[in-house]
């Protein structure tokens, strides 16, 4: 008999201006005061100026942080945490990309719990309650506004995660019209994200699940039927909407049934090097599916048929020709390709490779057991 959990987001509004609206769903979650957690990008890009519009037309006060940083560190999670004190919001709202939904998911937790961010990192360890929490993505990629986890750069080369179902929000908004804006490369990694965790859930070692596979397909359906077409035309309000719906539907399926090697071998390039989420997982994305062929070809080739429908051939020819697919996107839709494009040379392999084998937590997950030098032969491939 089948047995399992699953865990989402309680409640969701999938509306073109619904952003504009968010005072309203403040004042229904009992709201009065909101710290709202954003970077200096959606600011600067004038996507807020909606968004507060509305909460001063409700009568609702507002503090804005906007400090978070790509692969924020904790010091940014403490300052938003201080702000939202110093306001004395009793809800948080979080606007921006996956970032900036992971720090005000911890904001609204440390806020109101009381526990210190340092005790709380691994799966369960919280046992605070939080304010009540909307999460606003702009970008189609990360999936934060449906996941339990929030993940912090703790070091050089290091990230922590905490993972509570706690950290859920009360409420997910997505609007489509606060994508338009999002450049060609952003919309390409972030894409290339999203479609990284459909493939890493369906194929995950752990917890695979008949709801994540389900969410996992339609996910990749959508997004590898829209990515370029949203690329090329960043105006296509229907190819964003797919984009952002597909990522949300990815969030949903790796939130149970949990991402692997990609994301283990990705997160190190991003805490050292400062590479975009997106970019680190498309550079070893195709290695990795290579490496994974013959414990997985035949979960990789019911994939393949959705996103090379005209294949023909044996189950291992279409998972490699997917592995080859996708594992070329970041060069079609120009972003780095190698790990040299993004400063990281022969004498970086090391040190990435020990940093990607403490992420045991990921690579339990992956179909194929993954040892040191499997992870130094992945880096220079494509080094």
């Amino acid at each position: 008999m089948l047995s399992m959990a699953f865990n989402t987001t309680r409640s969701m509004v999938i509306e073109r201006g619904a952003a504009t609206r968010l005072a309203t769903h403040v004042r229904g979650l009992g709201g009065s005061s909101v710290l709202l957690v954003t970077d200096a990008g959606v600011v600067a890009a004038g996507l807020l100026d909606g968004v507060l519009a509305g909460f001063a037309e409700a009568g609702v006060p507002v503090q804005v942080f906007a400090e978070v940083q790509a692969d924020p560190p904790e010091s940014v999670i403490l300052a938003a945490v201080e702000a939202g004190k110093a306001c004395g919001a009793d809800c948080v709202v979080g606007f921006g990309g996956g970032s900036s939904l992971d720090a005000a998911k911890l904001a609204a937790l440390l806020i109101r719990g009381g526990e210190e961010l340092t005790q709380i990192y691994g799966i369960n360890v919280s046992k605070g309650q939080r304010l009540p929490l909307i999460l606003v993505p702009t970008t189609a990629g990360t999936g934060s506004e449906v996941t339990s986890v929030s993940v912090v750069t703790t070091g050089e080369g290091q990230k922590n995660v905490v993972y509570s179902p706690t950290l859920l929000p009360d409420l997910a908004v997505l609007d489509a019209e606060l994508t338009l804006g999002l450049p060609a490369h952003i919309t390409a990694a972030t894409g290339i994200d999203a479609m990284v965790h459909a493939v890493e859930a369906y194929t995950s070692r752990n917890l695979k699940n008949p709801i994540s596979d389900c969410l996992a397909r339609e996910a990749l359906r959508l997004l590898s039927g829209s990515l370029q077409q949203a690329c090329r035309d960043g105006a296509d309000l229907v190819a964003r909407e797919n984009m952002l719906m597909g990522a949300c539907l990815a969030g949903m399926a790796f939130a149970n049934s949990p991402v692997a090697a990609v994301h283990a071998l990705a997160y190190p390039i991003g805490a050292r090097f400062h590479v975009p989420h997106g970019v680190s997982n498309a550079l070893v994305l195709g290695p990795v599916m290579r490496f994974n062929l013959d414990s997985v070809a035949p979960l990789y080739a019911q994939l393949a048929e959705i996103v090379l429908p005209n294949l023909t051939g044996s189950d291992h020819d279409k998972a490699r020709a997917l592995a080859d697919h996708l594992g070329g996107l970041a060069g079609a839709l120009q972003l780095p390709t190698r790990l040299r494009d993004v400063g990281i040379g022969e004498a970086d392999i090391e040190s990435l490779a020990v940093d990607a084998m403490k992420q045991q937590r990921l690579l339990g997950n992956n179909p194929r057991e993954v040892q040191l030098d499997d992870v130094r032969a992945i880096y220079r491939e494509v080094l």
